[in-house]
């Protein structure tokens, strides 16, 4: 199946367009009785172990484990999928070859102890000899080297001659879920493309080498076996069957193209980088920088598109480090400002036919990419500046190697990336320490691991995880009562276990049923009191802790408290309510949020505590004061309107079909709870909340800023709170108004006249200083020296003004004719310090920027700046003579002069 260069580059790829291939697969499968399944998310849902889904049976991986249970045996899917960090990370080699990337769609059928060996070769054959019209001749197999039941099936099923099925080890084809779990042999379908495309190997042939020739497209997995800690294998009861098919490089044989990046799936995108860079793109390494970013978009995209916003940390690193890597391809090809995110259009137009999403927050995808390109390229100037210093300091150490702590301060503090700082030290004649960079890379993750393992950690070898071992549960009756009884079941001082506490004493409580919320969710836990017989506890706070068990801290206030004694629990009511009132609040904000700024916009993080509420939310830019008081307008008519709140159980898939809101990252059981507030509102929470909207009284915003890129942050107060808040601003305004004896309604009015009056005063002041600063000036250019042409102005200015020293400067540059200027004033308990010189004293070897510094340090400083003109500071003002001499002694000493008092020297 050979082809022109015509048709490997040309505009149009001929053959079955990517989106037939996934039709014609999906509904194959449906026709032989699997069920269609809809792709998950690219984040793994409650799977720690995967930053994203990078396979089809991900979403499945609960089903062969028997830990989930589905109304269907058979399915089939397109699943999105995402390599590009962790162990599964081909970041590097995107662009390079012609079949690795960051996002790509894998095709797959699976059988949950349905069928298994002999149907999977079947249907696999099937669909590409008879589907899709590949030829017999061109399709090979691998089988793992001890399955002869694969062996002779192939032979059976398909009628491949022996010769062409090919036995490979345990790296190639055997796969395993993790250590211990299901595993099993796999079979690889490869397609063999031709003698054109055979590597110069002695021997090219599959196993022998990795060349273009041997593409394999697809794998089928026969899980059949449990592995256990020991590492033997028992034959599963019901074995299954997970396969995967790429459809980028099915996409590529069908369409007879000899690289994923010439189908249709990216060639829109390569043509608008084309009209984007007004260069023509060209195969091989010429290329390279084309496919990086089409590729980088289709995942940036995609991953923005499902709530991922660029961080420092986690799945949003990923992101930041593939958008900035497409960027840094962008400036090779010429572009100097922000352009990915005029490629999320293009994205749409291939990929919204089958991922709507793509389509539908287009605009949205476009806006944070647009920004973060935005700080990148600030980032990249400040970057530039600091590795210009670096690479001075390398040269004048004079090993020619910029320190691998040197390249890494650029990458973490500054986010310059380590492949532009090689980039400049070759340039530069110089080498970056790269096992250095790796080093300080490794200490640092280190460190982040162990703040993790510090704030997450619980030890289960700890007395306090042994002794609640047997426990069950504790029981919850907090959403109908807030007075309960229950047993102390057991009693906590620090993490050992006790029989009991006396008065004074604090200590932690775990009972068998509480009407105590623990703290989850965002909102904090209840407190109040609890008594038994003889003894009186105060709750100060309610925690979680693992397998669903309460943990009450208090402090016994009067008697004993013993293991197995009964208590009745009091929940602090006033407090209890306030809370409610800011937890349904916060389900009317992000309801909120959505209509008035987009439905882009999901929870980040909450704090629900009885004076006030907290919410983190994703946007892109601050809300406007125009939005802020939509939003407010929007929740205090849904206040007002008295709209009843209700929560029921259900499952997690009915609340989903239901249109329920679900937290990105919250780990949800079978059964959830769904909050719903009329029509206005439909979440999971199970946190307490008001029976209606009117319980809420008022909500009043009280602060919004920025958390990180793309995160904003809003505080709000409801309730008697919100009052309490009204009242303070009005006693502020109270004051302000008695203070300046005017009405309060004149206030805004005279508080305008009165800064229009400072300001003509600060003029006033300002022009008195120039005067007197200038007049001190002339005084000192009286009695400056000259050496070799150039009058050397040294001196202390009586005034406390930066701005004020650098113009009276420019003044004595200007009248002094060739000169070097040096002034210095103190500013409190700072010196403050300014040089300035002239083209010609420039041109004798004087250097403003480093003389300052130099100066600045004997003033317990630094500075610095450009040639002619710097500036800088210190903390020791007392030595400001001391400091002031130096540098005049220092500029005469560089004109070649002695120092004589004044005139000529």
């Amino acid at each position: 199946m050979g082809q022109t260069v015509g048709q490997r580059v040309g505009q149009t790829p001929a053959g079955m367009p990517a989106a037939e291939i996934r039709r014609r697969f999906l509904r194959f499968f449906e026709r032989h009785g699997h069920t269609i399944v809809p792709s998950s998310s690219l984040i793994p849902k409650d799977d720690p172990t995967l930053l994203f889904t990078n396979a089809g049976m991900v979403q499945f991986k609960d089903v062969f484990t028997g830990k989930e249970k589905v109304p269907y045996k058979r399915a089939t899917t397109a699943q999105k999928c995402m390599r590009a960090g962790g162990k599964h990370n081909d970041l590097e080699n995107v662009g390079k070859t012609a079949r690795h990337h960051t996002f790509f769609e894998m095709l797959g059928n699976f059988s949950f102890g349905d069928y298994f060996k002999r149907d999977a070769i079947h249907f696999a054959w099937t669909f590409l000899t008879e589907e899709l019209g590949l030829p017999k001749e061109r399709l090979w197999a691998t089988i793992y080297r001890e399955d002869d039941e694969a062996f002779q099936l192939w032979q059976e099923v398909t009628g491949i001659p022996a010769s062409r099925i090919v036995r490979l080890g345990e790296k190639d084809n055997f796969w395993a879920m993790g250590d211990t779990g299901p595993c099993g042999p796999c079979s690889e379908i490869v397609y063999d493309r031709g003698e054109e495309f055979r590597c110069e190997a002695e021997t090219c042939a599959i196993g022998a080498c990795d060349c273009d020739r041997w593409l394999e497209i697809w794998n089928l997995v026969f899980m059949q076996f449990n592995r256990d800690e020991t590492g033997r294998m028992e034959p599963l009861p019901r074995p299954s069957i997970d396969t995967g098919m790429g459809l980028e490089r099915i996409a590529s044989v069908m369409q007879g193209v000899a690289s994923n990046f010439d189908t249709d799936l990216f060639r829109p995108l390569i043509r608008a980088v084309e009209e984007l860079t007004g260069r023509r793109y060209e195969e091989g390494e010429p290329g390279f920088p084309f496919r990086v970013i089409a590729d980088h978009a289709r995942a940036c995209t995609f991953l923005i598109a499902e709530g991922v916003l660029p961080s420092n940390e986690g799945r949003g690193h990923v992101l930041r480090r593939i958008l900035r890597r497409a960027v840094r391809f962008g400036r090779i090809l010429g572009i100097q400002e922000p352009f990915l995110y005029r490629l999320v259009d293009t994205v749409g137009e291939v990929m919204g036919g089958a991922y709507p999403e793509v389509r539908q927050r287009a605009d949205y995808v476009a806006r944070v990419i647009r920004g973060e390109e935005e700080r990148f390229f600030r980032t990249l100037d400040q970057g530039m500046a600091i590795l210009a210093e670096v690479i001075e300091r390398a040269r004048a150490r004079g090993d020619g190697v910029i320190r691998g702590e040197e390249a890494f301060v650029l990458y973490d503090t500054y986010g310059f990336p380590l492949d532009l700082t090689v980039d400049a030290a070759e340039e530069a004649g110089l080498r970056v320490d790269r096992e250095g960079f790796e080093q300080a890379m490794a200490v640092q993750r280190q460190r982040a691991r162990a703040a993790r393992e510090v704030a997450e950690g619980w030890d289960p070898g700890s007395p306090l995880a042994l002794a609640l071992a047997d426990e069950p549960a504790t029981v919850f009756t907090g959403y109908e009562r807030l007075e309960d009884e229950g047993t102390v079941r057991l009693l906590v001082r620090g993490d050992q276990p006790v029989e009991r506490a006396r008065a004074g004493e604090e200590v932690g409580v775990v009972l068998d049923r509480t009407p105590f919320y623990a703290e989850r969710g965002g909102q904090v836990g209840d407190t109040g009191w609890l008594e038994a017989p003889g003894a009186r506890l105060e709750v100060l706070d309610t925690q979680p802790l693992p397998g669903g068990r309460f943990l009450h801290k208090a402090r016994v206030v009067e008697g004993t408290v013993t293991v197995g004694d009964r208590v009745q629990g009091r929940v602090d009511a006033a407090r209890r309510a306030a809370i409610m009132r800011n937890h349904t609040a916060t389900h009317l904000l992000h309801a909120a949020l959505k209509r008035v700024l987009g439905d882009h916009v999901n929870q980040a993080g909450s704090l629900v505590a009885p004076d006030r509420l907290r919410f983190d939310f994703t946007h892109f830019e601050a809300p406007t004061p125009d939005q802020l008081r939509a939003i407010e307008d929007e929740i205090n008519g849904v206040i007002l309107a008295g709209v009843p709140v209700r929560w029921y159980w259900t499952s997690l898939e009915e609340a989903l079909e239901a249109g329920a809101m679900a937290l990105f990252g919250e780990k949800y059981g079978r059964e959830v709870r769904v909050v719903q507030i009329g029509d206005y509102s439909l979440e999971l929470c199970g946190g307490t909340h008001v029976a209606s909207t009117s319980d809420i009284g008022l909500f009043k915003f009280t602060a919004e800023g920025s958390v990180a890129a793309g995160v904003r942050r809003v505080e709000a107060v409801t309730g008697w709170s919100s009052l309490e808040y009204l009242r303070q601003r009005e006693a502020v305004l109270q004051r302000l108004a008695g203070t300046l004896r005017v009405p309060v309604d004149d206030l805004p009015e005279r508080l305008e006249a009165l800064v229009e009056a400072h300001r003509d005063l600060e003029r006033q002041l300002r022009q008195l200083r120039g005067r007197l600063a200038r007049q001190a000036a002339d005084g000192l250019l009286a009695e400056a020296p000259v050496a070799a042409g150039v009058r050397v102005i040294v001196g202390e200015l009586p005034v406390d003004d930066a701005e004020v020293l650098r113009e009276t400067a420019d003044y004595l540059r200007q009248r002094a004719g060739e000169a070097a200027v040096l002034l210095g004033a103190r500013s409190g308990d700072r010196a403050l310090l300014v040089a300035a010189i002239t083209p010609g004293a420039q041109q004798r070897g004087l250097h403003a920027g480093r003389l300052v510094g130099d100066v600045a340090r004997r003033v317990g400083g630094g500075g610095g700046g450009r040639p002619d003109l710097a500036q800088a500071g210190g903390r020791e003002p007392g030595r400001l003579a001391e400091a002031l001499d130096y540098g005049r002694r220092l500029w005469l000493e560089q004109l070649g002069a002695g120092v004589a008092a004044g005139g000529q020297v």
